[in-house]
C-alpha cells in the first residue's frame, strides 16, 4: 500500500462538495465517469463531469405503472432509488457492432471492433445493481464461452456504490437478499447523511481514489449512524416475494389459470425486459452498404416478449402472449436457477414500475402460490 492510501474496510467522512474530488481523481486516472443525471423527467446514467449534474434534491415516486420525479426541497444527492437505466446499458449496450468487413481488391477483410479505450467508472450504483452485475458476469464471463466485448468493458470497472436511504414502493430487494445495504462488490460504498458522506473503502483502488479527497477518519458513533441509513430503507419496503421452493412452484404450474389472466392485461411491449438489469436476450443482423463493398454485423437487444424471438423452422414456439409471459417469468425465477445457480431477479422493481399496465410479478407469483396451497390442502 502506497503512503497515504486508505486501507480496505476503513470508514472516512467527507463533506458533500468533496465528492467532486473523487470525480476529478477518476477522470485524471483516465476513467470515463458515468453517474445519475436527470433527463426527460427520469434519473438515467450519463457522462458526469460535475457533481452538480447529480439529481440533487430529487426523489422518485414509483408504483406499478407509474414513475414521477419531484423536488423535495432538500439537498440530498442520492435520495432517488433507481431509474430505467442500469449498468447493463453500458456493459451490454443496446446496439453493438461485433464484426466489420470490407472488400479490398476483391478480397474481404474482417475485423472485430474494440470497445472504447477508456475504462468506466460508475457513481451511484445501488446494491441490487451490484447483484445484477454479478449475474451478468456469470452469463458473459463464467461459462464455457466468454463474451469478448463484455469482458473488455468489464475490465478495470470502478464502482462507487450508494447505500439506499429510502425505498420505492416497487422495491422488494429484501426478499431477494440483494439490498438495500451494500455488502461488497464495490470499490467505495457511500452512506449519505444530511450534512456529509461516510465512505467505506472496498478495494485498494477505492482507497487510492478517496485518499485524494479532504477526508477524516470516522468515529465509532459516525459509523453506527451511517449503518442505520440502509436499515431505515429496509423498513420502508412493503412488497414481498416468497422465494421458498419458487422454482418447483412455477414449473409445476405451467397450465395455471393465472397465466391466462395476466395475458389479458400484458401488452407484450418488452418494457420489463428492456429495463431489467439482468435480461440478456439479443439478436444479430448483417447490414451492408449500397455499394456492397462493406458490411457490419450488429448485436441488438431482443426480448422473449417479441413474437419472432421464439421463431424456429416450422413456426413460433411462444405464439401467444400467455406463452411469452410464462416463458419470461419462469425463466427469470425458476429455470435461471438451473442455468446459473441463482435467481435472475434482484428485486429492483423496475419491471413493475415501467410496465404500462402495472403488472406486478410479486402479485402473480403470490396468486399461483395461494391457489397451489389451496389445491394441496393442509
Amino acid at each position: 500500500m502506497s503512503a497515504g492510501q486508505l486501507p480496505q474496510g476503513c470508514f472516512v467522512r467527507i463533506d458533500k462538495p468533496a465528492l467532486q474530488s473523487i470525480v476529478d481523481k477518476l477522470k485524471e486516472s483516465g476513467y470515463r465517469v458515468i453517474g445519475p443525471t436527470v433527463s426527460q423527467a427520469a434519473v438515467v446514467y450519463s457522462d458526469l463531469d460535475s457533481v452538480q449534474q447529480l439529481p440533487i434534491g430529487y426523489v422518485d415516486d414509483q408504483e406499478a405503472g407509474r414513475y414521477r420525479l419531484v423536488k423535495n426541497g432538500r439537498e440530498c444527492y442520492f435520495a432517488y432509488v433507481v431509474g430505467p437505466h442500469s449498468l447493463k446499458n453500458y456493459l451490454f449496450p443496446p446496439r453493438t457492432t461485433v464484426l466489420e468487413t470490407i472488400r479490398i481488391k476483391g478480397k474481404w477483410q474482417m475485423t472485430s471492433p474494440s470497445p472504447a479505450e477508456k475504462p468506466l467508472a460508475f457513481i451511484g450504483v445501488r446494491s441490487c445493481e451490484l447483484h445484477a452485475l454479478a449475474a451478468q458476469d456469470r452469463i458473459f464471463l463464467g461459462d464455457r464461452y466468454v463474451d469478448p466485448d463484455y469482458q473488455a468493458r468489464r475490465n478495470n470497472l470502478f464502482l462507487l456504490a450508494v447505500n439506499c436511504g429510502r425505498a420505492a414502493a416497487t422495491c422488494f430487494c429484501t426478499s431477494m437478499n440483494t439490498g438495500p445495504a451494500v455488502r461488497g462488490g464495490a470499490d467505495l460504498a457511500l452512506f449519505e447523511l444530511p450534512t456529509h458522506f461516510v465512505i467505506e473503502v472496498g478495494s485498494e483502488r477505492g482507497g487510492q481514489v478517496v485518499s485524494a479527497t479532504p477526508w477524516r477518519p470516522c468515529t465509532t458513533q459516525e459509523i453506527a449512524e451511517a449503518q442505520q441509513v440502509p436499515k431505515q430503507a429496509a423498513q420502508q419496503i412493503r412488497r414481498r416475494l416468497d422465494t421458498h421452493e419458487i422454482r418447483d412452484l412455477l414449473l409445476n404450474n405451467l397450465e395455471h389459470e393465472r397465466w391466462d389472466q395476466v395475458a389479458q392485461r400484458c401488452l407484450s411491449c418488452t418494457n420489463c425486459t428492456m429495463v431489467c438489469p439482468t435480461c440478456f436476450c439479443s439478436n444479430v443482423s448483417d447490414i451492408s452498404d449500397l455499394s456492397s463493398e462493406s458490411s457490419r454485423r450488429e448485436r441488438v437487444w431482443d426480448s422473449c416478449f417479441n413474437e419472432e424471438h421464439s421463431y424456429m423452422t416450422g413456426g413460433l414456439v411462444h405464439a401467444s402472449i400467455k406463452a411469452r409471459y410464462r416463458q419470461w417469468l419462469t425463466h427469470k425465477l425458476a429455470s435461471w436457477i438451473d442455468q446459473f445457480g441463482s435467481s435472475g431477479c434482484v428485486g429492483c422493481g423496475r419491471c413493475i414500475t415501467w410496465c404500462p399496465v402495472g403488472i406486478d410479478l410479486t402479485e402473480e407469483v403470490a396468486a399461483i402460490r395461494d391457489s397451489d396451497s389451496m389445491r394441496r390442502g393442509p
